[in-house]
């Protein structure tokens, strides 16, 4: 084996050890440059040839051929010189040949390697599966299709015989006939059926160099059949279903023409197929628009819309939605409901509503009436409470709804599905407070049940529990109930061990809580405990824009409990009603309600004041305050509404020296609705320079 040593490791030298590497009976015993970092020197390390910056040790120990990859005439005189004379030393010139060579057979081979992809590529994309073999039926391409239709990997086919990987290919035959078969079933396993072609390949000199075969799985199309007729039968299912169904239902194409009703359809409307189908959406309304038009316009469905059909005009309430097949629109189906069911189901609701208002918690917030701008916030903030599990303090005077609030609050927080617990706290005195509250143990006071029974808080874990009249606890049960919001646990009157507790506090109060911590009957560190969701619920006589609404609702009620039919207030009721403070609030007005019920006769359908009690406690009527105001042209009756209010605003502002509690109590609103009103008409800093 003859030795080599390349001098120069650059791109000259890198090809040189390349073509040498591929060579039999050469061996490269180094490579000598300069630059330790040069391509050709990384490369022989890889390799494991011995590398170097001098050539010496090399030459004193002989080598067959010295290739000088450098290019530098004095290196080649120098290497001619120290050079063995057995050595056959060759120029720079023949090794950039050589590498010019070796660049060429890489693009060459680069090229090759491109189109081979690229018709691997094509072979591969392509649906129908293909097997190609030379003349000796050895496979040389198996494409994708023909792997996913065998089951049969390329790599263990190509370069076999191909008998060896489907013994009844046909492919053998066709290189001995140089027949081409077209379309010929064949069956490659017991689960796949094919349709194939042979083909034999024969160059321009008429030799034949091979054959290939072509086929499709025809199992696809088999199953296809089926699912069709599967098809038919779901469609004649789906058919007998909506003819069956007691839902009147419509169905029209993407153009609106009517193409299906069902015979729940015809009882409704009076409508028959000859009236509907081939004709517009249109036909079947009496009054209204046609909501299968508006949902193939707009593609989105619409639900609860009121409108009559058919000759006798009947009232119905629809759902119509789009029917869309791989994002293309095909038509729409409505379902048509007839009113007089939906008002049947709602009174069957309206009962269920009032059973399910016999148990622990009975409210929601769809039983709060009011749309004043306080109470809604009251309402919002309650809301938000519910969403989390902290104490919530509800404020205001009594009969403005707390218990209302601490209801909904509990239905719509996590804790519904589990228990509300109710306690008035000024309604038991202390040491019965306690005991019924934390529970106590066996022994613990004369009269106590044998093994002690469990308190309230206890009883509402994992729910919520309501103390109404917070501010009228002692500062011992103060104490104790600090420590259950604090540390989450109990102590048992007489019992020593704590016991852990998951309840959710609703706090109530209609005393000044502030007042009661600088007289020392409210322990501060209990307030900011109680006091983290504080919702100041207004009186009655604040929103008094609320109490038609409530009046209707609670009329209802009252209807309910006594069995009447009053309809509502004559504008009379309404008026004195609405001139009267209600120191008792809802409640008190739910009470002169009641009785003037009570004092109606069983044909009188309205509330009016003849039927009312005597309110003694009408608001004054607020003397004048001067404003004077020109009517300029353009301007609107809520322009001038707005500039009047500014304007008494402005006025019992300066009357009170600018004193914002004093305004807000004059002109009957809240401190939080001036403030809103300043902000509002720009003038929050007004007094302030």
């Amino acid at each position: 084996m003859q030795t080599v040593l390349i001098i120069g490791a650059n791109t000259g030298g890198l090809a040189v050890l390349k073509m040498i590497e591929e060579a039999e009976g050469i061996k490269v015993v180094g490579v000598v440059d300069v630059n330790s970092k040069a391509p050709a020197m990384k490369y022989a390390e890889q390799l494991g040839i011995k590398v170097s910056t001098t050539w010496g040790a090399f030459l004193h120990k002989g080598v067959d051929v010295i290739v000088d990859a450098t290019g530098n005439e004095y290196v080649f005189q120098e290497l001619h010189k120290q050079k063995q004379s057995n050595t056959l030393l060759i120029p720079g010139s023949v090794a950039k040949m050589m590498a010019s060579l070796m660049d060429q057979k890489e693009e060459l081979i680069e090229r090759l390697t491109h189109e081979s992809d690229k018709y691997n590529l094509i072979f591969n994309s392509t649906h129908d599966a293909m097997i190609v073999v030379d003349k000796e039926a050895k496979v040389t391409l198996f494409n994708k299709s023909a792997e996913r239709i065998t089951g049969l990997k390329s790599e263990n086919v190509i370069g076999k015989h191909i008998h060896e990987s489907i013994p009844a290919s046909e492919l053998p035959t066709t290189l001995l006939t140089k027949r081409t078969d077209y379309n010929r079933e064949f069956t490659i396993t017991n689960s796949h059926k094919v349709i194939t072609s042979r083909i034999p390949m024969i160059n321009e000199k008429g030799e034949l160099f091979g054959a290939f075969s072509v086929f499709k799985d025809i199992t696809e199309v088999v199953n296809l059949a089926e699912e069709v007729t599967n098809l038919k039968d779901i469609q004649t299912m789906l058919e007998a279903i909506i003819q069956s169904s007691e839902e009147a239902i419509s169905v029209v194409d993407e153009e609106g023409v009517g193409l299906l009703i069902n015979p729940a359809y015809t009882k409704i409307t009076g409508l028959q197929r000859s009236d509907i189908i081939g004709k517009p959406a249109t036909t079947d309304i009496s009054e209204g628009e046609s909501m299968h038009m508006q949902v193939l316009k707009t593609r989105r469905a619409v639900r609860g819309v009121s409108m009559k059909v058919g000759p006798n005009k009947k009232d119905v309430v629809v759902n119509v939605a789009p029917v869309i097949v791989d994002g293309k629109l095909k038509g729409s189906v409505g379902v048509i409901h007839d009113i007089s069911e939906i008002q049947q189901l709602t009174t069957e609701l309206n009962r269920a509503r009032q059973i399910i208002r016999t148990l622990e918690a009975k409210y929601s917030f769809a039983d709060i009436i009011g749309e004043s701008e306080e109470f809604l916030l009251a309402i919002e903030q309650a809301k938000l409470a519910a969403k989390t599990p902290a104490t919530v303090l509800l404020r205001g005077e009594s009969g403005t709804g707390k218990e209302l609030f601490a209801h909904a609050i509990h239905n719509a927080s996590e804790r519904k599905y589990n228990k509300f617990v109710r306690v008035n706290c000024a309604a038991l005195s202390e040491s019965l407070l306690e005991s019924e509250l934390f529970g106590y143990e066996e022994g613990a006071f004369s009269g106590a049940k044998r093994g002690g029974k469990r308190g309230l808080f206890e009883e509402a874990n994992n729910g919520s529990i309501f103390l109404d009249e917070i501010g009228e606890l002692s500062a011992h049960m103060q104490a104790k109930l600090l420590r259950v919001l604090q540390e989450k646990e109990l102590v048992r009157v007489g019992g020593t061990s704590s016991i852990p507790v998951n309840v959710r506090v609703i706090a109530a109060t209609n005393v000044n809580l502030e007042q009661g911590i600088a007289e020392g009957t409210i322990r501060q560190d209990l307030y900011y405990r109680l006091n983290k969701i504080p919702i100041q619920i207004p009186p009655l006589r604040l929103r008094k824009e609320d109490i038609e609404a409530l009046a209707l609702h609670l009329i209802t009620k009252i209807n309910q409990d006594y069995g009447r039919s009053v309809e509502g207030l004559s504008e009379d009721a309404l008026k004195l009603l609405l001139h009267y403070d209600w120191p008792g609030n809802v409640r008190e007005l739910e009470n002169i309600l009641g009785r003037a019920v009570i004092y109606m006769q069983y044909s009188e359908v309205l509330i009016t004041a003849k039927h009312l009690p005597t309110l003694n406690n009408v608001s004054e009527q607020s003397e004048s305050i001067p404003v004077d105001f020109t009517i300029q042209n353009g301007e609107t009756l809520s322009t001038l509404v707005e500039q009047y209010e500014r304007d008494v605003i402005l006025h019992v502002l300066k009357e009170h020296d600018y004193n914002k509690t004093k305004t807000a109590k004059r002109l009957n609103i809240s401190i939080r609705a001036l403030y809103y009103k300043l902000e509002k008409y720009g003038i929050a800093n007004i007094g302030m320079q």
